[in-house]
């Protein structure tokens, strides 16, 4: 915690800057740019406060070695300007630092509500702001403050809970992890990440068909329209904001979605009245992807619009260059004060000097060890093992006998990408081996407490596994991994949420093999498994579980017991989504449900 003296340095720092600034330099500060639309020169040239990788945005080739000098050598151009004010790096590090080969990648936030476990959350981004540090990237586009109303919509995932209160008291355990290294708000710490509740506000409340985006496929819900009266905005999505500026919010992201009628980017209410008069948030506000230009046609009157409602920092990735003339000639028409221009970059400047960054600007390589280390990929395997659901346990299946002689596995046991989900290396995630971790398959072979023999094979086809006498040989057990393919953002919104027909009969044609089924969900939402809970002996809701699924391992052998709960509630059709409006009858599964072992 910032102590008074330390205030009034900062004060009068910014105060002296200010003066010395031209107004070029001050828009430069406003401005975040996507570090493959701009050249080192232009850094330095156009004075830029703020650079990020976009997800997939990462050097070539992608380690974390090579991950602190992209970092440290944009960082060098930045202090290189008549008055040496460093750049921010950002990232979408939304679990773990996930755009970097070798992190370690943490069950997504709707695994890590299941948990109910604070103290594990606030471990969980510690681990993250050591290894986002290692890189030179003090600055993280996280924790969703996000509480999602509507499971279709593709973001749903990045939301804890459904219910305010769990969202609330896991996103603050979650920006403290980032923000107090020793259990205290310290944003100068050498390992301390600046965090940035989002989406502000409204985003999880979206209404089905409401988006008008069109990013190669038309969204449905992702940037669309909270259709809720002032009072219940407040109660269900502003709440979680309270707490998260009481605990220290330094920068807060607003939402591309929409309320009372406008574009949350262009709400002077919602964003100066309620956020920074209000409420008193004394950080600043940063926008979206480009959010800006979805305000008006007219970018000038979308740039005006926007920095006049309350933005600070502006992320263009990448006409960095119209923004700025947008902006500059906003000024001298009269049409933005200068008032304003030196709010927004007071605003920015302060927090810089908070976090360090004109003492500290550089990566610190003595922690590269830390990113993907043993430590903390065992945090993420216990993370795994307090996520996972347990909806179904006929005859106590699970944990799964000592003395089980042959296990037959099929489905997407052996995919790293798959069992990852969306903001996995890649912005949208994708399948394969596109990281460092551990897959069930490896995790189950490996394991020293099970002579079990486990047979794989992805697509259920065990033709081949014969008894003495030639005929078709049955499994004790059969496991079937289902996972829904990695998606982020819009792109993820869905009409329908059942099960693929080469999903049912995948598990139709190994449940013919097999004495007992146990069927695992990974997942970034809760999907319709009414059709196929029947056939399975034990059910398991594993959501997105990152890179150590030995975690479920632990927990279908029986070296840890399952403790998950419900994050969300679980539809037992689409008729009863959204559930806050249905009229289908009780859901499959309430909010809370888990079984123990």
């Amino acid at each position: 915690m910032q102590s008074v003296n330390q205030q009034t340095a900062h004060a009068e720092r910014v105060a002296a800057l200010l003066r010395e600034m031209t107004l070029a330099e001050k828009i430069g500060q406003m401005t975040l740019v996507e570090k493959n639309s701009i050249t080192l020169h232009d850094v330095e040239r156009y004075f830029i406060g703020g650079l990020l990788s976009g997800g997939g945005g990462y050097p070539s080739p992608n380690t974390p070695e090579n991950w602190g000098k992209m970092v440290d050598e944009f960082q060098k151009h930045a202090l290189n300007t008549r008055l040496a004010i460093p750049m921010i790096y950002g990232v979408d590090a939304v679990h773990g630092h996930n755009n970097v080969v070798g992190a370690t990648i943490f069950p997504h936030n709707i695994g890590l509500g299941a948990t109910r476990n604070p103290q594990l959350v606030r471990q969980i981004a510690r681990a993250t702001a050591v290894e986002l540090a290692a890189t030179g990237i003090y600055w993280n586009y996280a924790p969703a403050l996000s509480v999602p109303q509507d499971i279709r919509w593709g973001r749903t995932f990045e939301g804890f809970s459904e219910r305010t209160e769990l969202v609330t008291e896991l996103s603050v355990a979650y920006l403290e992890g980032l923000q107090n290294p020793q259990g205290v708000l310290d944003l100068d710490a050498p390992t301390a990440v600046l965090g940035t509740p989002k989406h502000f506000v409204g985003d999880g409340g979206t209404s089905f068909g409401s988006s008008t985006t069109f990013i190669a496929v038309q969204y449905l819900l992702d940037q669309g329209v909270t259709d809720v009266d002032e009072a219940t905005l407040r109660e269900l999505h502003l709440a979680p904001y309270l707490r998260a500026l009481e605990a220290g919010a330094r920068c807060v992201m607003a939402s591309f979605s929409s309320w009372g009628g406008m574009k949350m980017h262009a709400n002077r209410y919602l964003l100066t009245e309620v956020l920074k008069n209000e409420l008193g948030f004394s950080g600043f506000i940063v926008t979206d992807w480009e959010a800006v230009n979805q305000i008006t046609p007219d970018y000038y009157e979308a740039v005006v619009t926007s920095i006049n409602a309350g933005i600070d920092m502006n992320m263009v990735p990448f006409d960095y260059k119209k923004f700025i003339h947008c902006l500059t000639k906003a000024v001298n028409d009269g049409d933005v004060s200068m008032q304003r221009i030196d709010d927004a970059v007071s605003r920015i400047l302060r927090v810089k000097l908070e976090m360090g960054l004109f003492e500290r600007p550089y990566s610190q390589p003595k922690l590269l060890p830390e990113v993907g280390s043993a430590a903390h990929r065992q945090l993420a395997r216990e993370a795994v093992a307090q996520s996972a659901v347990l909806l179904k346990n006929e005859g106590n299946l699970l944990p799964l006998a000592k003395d089980t002689r042959l296990i037959f596995l099929a489905g997407e046991a052996n995919d790293l990408g798959l069992q990852s989900g969306g903001w996995s290396i890649e912005w949208q995630g994708k399948s394969g081996p596109i990281t460092d971790g551990t897959t069930l398959l490896a995790a189950l072979v490996d394991s020293e407490s099970t002579d079990s023999q486990v047979v794989f094979d992805r697509f259920g086809n065990f033709d081949d596994q014969v008894n003495a006498n030639g005929e078709p040989q049955q499994a004790d057990v059969a496991v079937v991994v289902l996972a829904e393919h990695p998606y982020a953002e819009g792109k993820g919104d869905r009409i329908d949420l059942a099960l693929s027909k080469e999903e049912q009969e995948l598990i139709a044609r190994v449940r013919a093999r097999a004495g007992k089924l146990v069927i695992i969900l990974m997942s970034g939402r809760p999907l319709i498994i009414t059709d196929v809970l029947g056939q399975a002996d034990a059910f398991v809701a594993a959501f997105w579980p990152g890179s150590e699924a030995a975690g479920l391992a632990d927990l279908l052998l029986g070296d840890k017991p399952f403790t998950g709960k419900l994050s969300y509630t679980w539809p037992r059709s689409m008729e009863q989504i959204p559930l806050n409006g249905n009229t289908g009858g009780e859901p499959l599964f309430p909010f809370g449900f888990g079984l123990s072992t």
